[in-house]
């Protein structure tokens, strides 16, 4: 992996570079900090190559922590997942944490605070916490606990921590500023009692820190030099510094924001992936048309062309919407350079070769690759009965149609020019198969004294079956969580899934697609990318993703 695979002459490098420069700091820390409740997506692909892109580029060093402070939600599954995930793309982080490590350390501090007079424990429910707060434009009212002496908040949080009160009847609340024009500062909990097992710490904890003082502290606790989180949290940074400022945390962090991703015809919202897959729409987080990392492994995707998209889709503040396209695109320039080629028939229609003679044919040793030898090469030799794809012959052929037609020739690829004679149609008039001849003096040349301009792909009667699964883009419109009704309210996303985005076919293919392991990587000649399925494909059931069209296909509305 070199410098140049990452985004270029960007905010957050020139920060970092001005920080070096004037000795802030010796080297860098990042981190990147998922929680656990979910597999990750297109969004976190970009902040993986970032975080760790710019350990890489500075020699620095990124962490992998997972920030575990909401136990009803989160689970190992997901962590193994997350790790899988960031490996799979290429990285490897420096240490492995986890918010719930620190733990003890966080409500050690917690207590700092409350000796402090920075904190209180609070009794107000959560909709009198909501009109206490006030508005954008209205001053928050302060809770009648905020006052409490010190020793009562002392025993009253200890007590939270020993189990003595019901859940959500008590929770610890910093004392800042109600009248801030930051509603982020205006009294936030940092910690509430719930009592749920944890996936780490099991029954340990009944109460349970905040995300916005946790993810501080954490920083702090690591020496993370320059945290980087999407714009959502921008309003969250005062809030950020209040934390380390105020407690004796060993370092003094700093966050910066960036836009996150947003890609058309597709959602990132964990809560709706979820609920993609509880509701079956969907075969599960890996299914190959969802957004998650691990489904575009299962489609195809490489981490080289998810590297390429997060260079291309660049860091700025600015909206970063990107269309389908250009992640598409990342992934077939990778492809082009890496997927060998075969052929393969999606749709076969039987080609009958009415004047086959054995002792003529000759077969053709071809590469795998016409750009890399060390792919490899075989032979393809043709036999009395081919198939080709049914989109390939039109008996009334449009104009401008170069393919094969009644009394029309045609180059098959890598073989001969053959000449359609005859069509022949079951009772119902459906095409059942075609009957050619073969010009036996044009394999690897021109006829002399004819010009035929069409090649299409083909198979011998010998070719094996295969399962292929031709996807396309989940939902039919650019934002489908985005959409309002007449009435000003946001329709349902599930109502733009798209009901054409899978379609399983019996295809015929070549022999050496039932050699192939799992997640293996081809160019179907004039079809496009494909990937052997990652659990179904077999030698004795050769299974095939698709990966991506050779060109972009979808026709916007």
């Amino acid at each position: 992996m070199t410098n140049e695979e990452f985004a270029d002459n960007h905010f957050i490098r020139t920060i970092i570079e001005e920080d070096l420069k004037n000795g802030k700091y010796q080297s860098i820390i990042t981190r990147f900090p998922p929680e656990p409740n979910g597999y990750l997506h297109i969004g976190h692909a970009k902040s993986i190559c970032l975080n760790f892109g710019l350990a890489h580029i500075y020699g620095g060093r990124c962490n992998l922590r997972f920030d575990d402070t909401n136990p009803e939600k989160e689970s190992d599954e997901y962590v193994r997942s997350i790790k899988e995930d960031v490996a799979w793309l290429g990285f490897q982080w420096h240490e492995e944490h986890f918010a719930s490590d620190y733990f003890d350390m966080l409500y050690q501090f917690a207590e700092d605070l409350i000796n402090a007079g920075k904190a209180y424990v609070d009794e107000l429910t959560a909709d009198e916490m909501r009109d206490y707060r006030g508005t954008l434009t209205l001053a928050g009212k302060e809770s009648p606990y905020r006052n409490r002496e010190v020793a009562e908040n002392l025993d009253l949080f200890r007590r939270m921590k020993s189990g003595e009160f019901p859940d959500g009847s008590k929770t610890l609340r910093l004392k800042i500023d109600m009248a801030s024009g930051n509603l982020n500062l205006r009294d936030p909990v940092i910690y509430r009692i719930r009592r749920v097992s944890h996936h780490r710490t099991g029954d340990k904890w009944c109460i349970y820190p905040m995300y916005d003082y946790t993810h501080a502290l954490s920083d702090a606790i690591e020496h993370i030099t320059h945290s980087i989180c999407t714009l959502e949290f921008e309003a969250h940074r005062p809030l950020y510094d209040w934390v380390v400022e105020n407690v004796a945390a060993p370092s003094r962090p700093h966050q910066y924001e960036f836009s996150r991703l947003e890609l058309l015809y597709s959602i990132t919202s964990k809560r709706k992936l979820n609920q993609l897959v509880t509701q079956k729409f969907v075969s599960g987080w890996d299914d190959p048309r969802m957004p998650t990392i691990s489904g575009m492994r299962r489609r195809g995707y490489t981490p080289a062309g998810l590297r390429l998209f997060a260079k291309r889709v660049g860091v700025s503040k600015s909206e970063n919407v990107v269309d389908m396209e250009l992640l598409e695109g990342a992934i077939r320039e990778d492809l082009q350079a890496t997927a060998p080629r075969l052929m393969a028939v999606l749709k076969p229609l039987r080609v009958e070769i009415t004047n086959f003679q054995d002792g003529e044919i000759q077969g053709k040793t071809v590469p795998f690759h016409p750009e890399n030898a060390e792919f490899g090469e075989r032979e393809l030799k043709l036999s009395p009965t081919i198939y080709i794809e049914q989109d390939d012959f039109e008996e009334i052929p449009p104009k401008g149609f170069k393919r094969l037609t009644v009394g029309g020739e045609v180059r098959l690829r890598h073989s001969y020019i053959i000449k359609c004679n005859e069509v022949v149609k079951d009772e119902n008039g459906n095409i059942i198969k075609l009957l050619c001849t073969v010009d036996f003096d044009t394999l690897g040349k021109n006829p002399e004294d004819r010009k035929v301009k069409g090649v299409i792909h083909w198979l011998p009667e010998t070719a094996p079956q295969a399962t292929v699964r031709l996807y396309d883009r989940l939902f039919t419109v650019e934002r489908p969580d985005a959409v309002r009704g007449e009435d000003g309210e946001y329709r349902d996303f599930i109502e733009f899934l798209n009901p054409n985005s899978i379609e399983e076919i019996t295809a015929l293919i070549e022999p050496i697609a039932q050699t192939l392991p799992p997640e293996s990587h081809w160019q179907f000649e004039r079809l496009g990318y494909f990937v052997t399925d990652r659990y179904d494909h077999s030698a004795n059931n050769p299974t095939f993703n698709r990966t991506v069209t050779l060109r972009d296909t979808w026709q916007k509305k």
